[in-house]
């Protein structure tokens, strides 16, 4: 063999055995990776809480609600409530953004049920429909390694009964009946035989019986924790209770507390645990025991799904999303309960109270009543804001269109106010007219300003000028302008109402134009034009309010200061409604364009003939 070919086989072994080694070390590098996955997979089962693994659930079903029972507690894990589409067009509850979040940035978390669960023909689901339902009650977090998924403890579940030892929220439930209709869970232990029977009635109702059979002392039933609605800026729980007393029944706002609050000197009718926007309502139908509880439960111990959203940046710390428990006391031998689990919309309110009246009775069930206002001053606002609430349903059964009849609702609230409002703009003009004269007093008597202030007083009187005339009106619309800005941020219909697709997609949450990834101070991760626009405008109207000379050299220092406080509270104003809905942000922004009309006819009359000033 020549020294060629020697030189050719050697090359030839070579190449063949970098080739043999090549493909070895992929196989062997796919083979690590493999057994790494595998190694993931058992310690994410390991460290996954034992609880999400050791329940079995049970799913009922409804166009209103996907109701998620569990055996331990044998109450409900979850409450799903499906989207408003062609598939569901009797529900109500509409898509936003939080909803598409999840679903594209946490998937292990946006499957309705969470976990695999049985249904009443006897079959079993590995997993839930990804997308399509609101998790109106916190649910397990199902983090990605190496983050330890949270479990919802069962004695936070809807309808689970508790009481101060632990053990009893966590007892484990054997189902006795299941059909499509309807679930029976039973209990028994030495000192008692819990029975619970929870049947889909319709619209968002489950009637809950629950049989206590032995000792009944101590024993609660609690509402669960409602998932968090980000309104404004933050979370907006609410709780209420409404009570009976001389015949006369009243509702009852409950101060969030701290700690467990419990109430024993009152009969709640009923009780009501919202986020602002929906909740549940527990309505004892045939026995009441005195009193109630409310359990504050830390939002690291139960959180909310907002923490996942963009979690990195920690835009929804857990710690900030504090949940509550709201519970009533049970009696031995059977109650039964009216649970209404869904969104606070009006006109599903009004059908409830509608088919559970009694005529003959005079029993109405009043849910109405829990629709909760959470203005700066809602003790002033709600009946202002119930009132605007009719017109502004007037004006979308004649649009079929919640922004058109925001912008409506402001014309008619500008032509209630008009003369409040024409009343004061008077007062400035007139007291515009007279400017010049005040700062010529001003300056001739500049070394003796008391002396000053009563030749201008003295010329006010001449005039048949007030100067306070203008902020008077201002104070008695002010009940009006607080009910519209509390009615648009407590109102559901607009949740998840879009105007313009794309841009104002949510008239509950303010509008956005495009997103960035690291979130800004106060900014947050996305930019939103509305409050720009609005602050633009509010300049331009303090310009028309305020008019000086073409010269600036010429202006005095009252007029110098005027535009400077204008300019300062536009700016002040864009930052402060950065982050409000974009609903209250076209409300806003049409009132000022009203106002700049109204003001320009007003001045441009002024010209034409003198303001009498009373």
């Amino acid at each position: 063999m020549d020294k060629k070919t020697l030189l050719y086989v050697a090359l030839l072994s070579t190449l063949l055995f970098g080739v043999n080694w090549y493909f070895d070390s992929q196989h062997q590098e796919q083979l690590r990776k493999w057994n790494e996955q595998q190694a993931l997979k058992k310690e994410a089962q390991k460290e996954a809480p034992k609880a999400l693994s050791d329940e079995t659930y049970y799913v009922l079903e409804n166009p209103y609600q996907q109701l998620v029972f569990s055996s331990k507690g044998g109450a409900l894990a979850e409450i799903n409530l499906p989207f408003k589409d062609k598939e569901d067009p009797e529900s109500v509850v509409k898509e936003i953004g939080f909803d598409r979040k999840m679903v594209e940035q946490e998937p292990q978390n946006a499957h309705f049920p969470a976990h695999s669960y049985k249904t009443a023909d006897g079959k079993t689901h590995e997993q839930g429909e990804l997308g399509g339902y609101y998790p109106l009650i916190r649910r397990d977090l199902i983090q990605k390694n190496p983050e330890k998924s949270v479990k919802v403890p069962s004695k936070f579940y809807a309808g689970v009964v508790t009481s101060d030892f632990p053990e009893v929220g966590q007892l484990e439930y054997q189902v006795t009946k299941f059909t499509p209709t309807q679930i029976v869970f039973e209990s028994k232990e030495a000192l008692r035989t819990i029975t619970k029977t929870f049947t889909l009635i319709d619209d968002y109702i489950v009637q809950l019986d629950i049989n206590i059979d032995g000792d009944a002392r101590g024993l609660w039933i609690g509402s669960g924790i409602p998932e968090v609605e980000w309104i404004s800026g933050g979370p907006a729980p609410a709780l209420k209770y409404r009570q009976t007393r001389s015949g006369k029944p009243e509702v009852v706002l409950i101060d969030l507390p701290k700690d467990t609050l419990t109430v024993t000197s009152t009969s709640p009718d009923w009780a009501v645990n919202s986020n602002g926007f929906l909740g549940m309502i527990m309505d004892p139908l045939n026995q009441r025991a005195d009193g109630f509880k409310v359990q504050y439960v830390k939002g690291t111990e139960v959180p909310s799904r907002l923490v996942e959203i963009d979690e990195k940046y920690n835009l929804y710390p857990a710690d900030k999303m504090p949940g509550y428990n709201l519970m009533l006391p049970l009696k031995g031998g059977n109650t039964s309960f009216r649970f209404f689990a869904g969104p606070f919309a009006t006109d599903l309110l009004k059908k409830i109270d509608n088919t559970y009246t009694d005529p003959e009775t005079g029993y109405n069930p009043d849910y109405i009543a829990s629709q909760t206002f959470h203005g700066w001053f809602a003790f002033i606002s709600e009946p202002f804001a119930r009132f605007l609430l009719i017109l502004m349903k007037g004006f979308y059964w004649l649009t079929h269109s919640w922004a058109l009849s925001i912008v409506l609702l402001t014309v008619a609230l500008r032509i209630i106010l008009y003369p409040l409002n024409a009343w004061s703009m008077k007062s400035t003009l007139a007291m515009q007219k007279i400017a010049p004269e005040v700062t010529k007093l001003q300056e001739k008597y500049k070394k003796d300003p008391k002396k000053a202030q009563m030749e201008i007083v003295n010329l006010y009187r001449e005039k048949g000028v007030n100067p306070l005339s203008g902020c008077l009106p201002m104070l008695i619309q002010m009940p009006f302008l607080i009910g519209m800005f509390d009615l648009l941020k407590s109102n559901f219909e607009l949740r998840g109402a879009t105007f313009i697709p794309g841009w104002i997609n949510d008239l509950a949450a303010p509008d956005v134009v495009f997103s960035w990834g690291y979130p800004l101070p106060f900014i947050g991760n996305s930019f939103h034009l509305l409050p720009f626009i609005l602050g633009a405008v509010m300049f331009f109207q303090q310009r028309l309010m305020s008019p000086g000379p073409s010269d600036p050299s010429k202006m005095t220092d009252q007029q110098r200061q005027s535009r400077s406080m204008g300019t300062m509270m536009a700016v002040v104003f864009t930052f402060l409604f950065y982050n409000f809905p974009s609903g209250l942000n076209i409300y806003w922004l049409s009132s000022m364009l009203l106002g700049m009309g109204q003001q320009w006819w007003m001045q441009k009359r002024s010209k034409q003939e003198p303001i009498k000033q009373g």
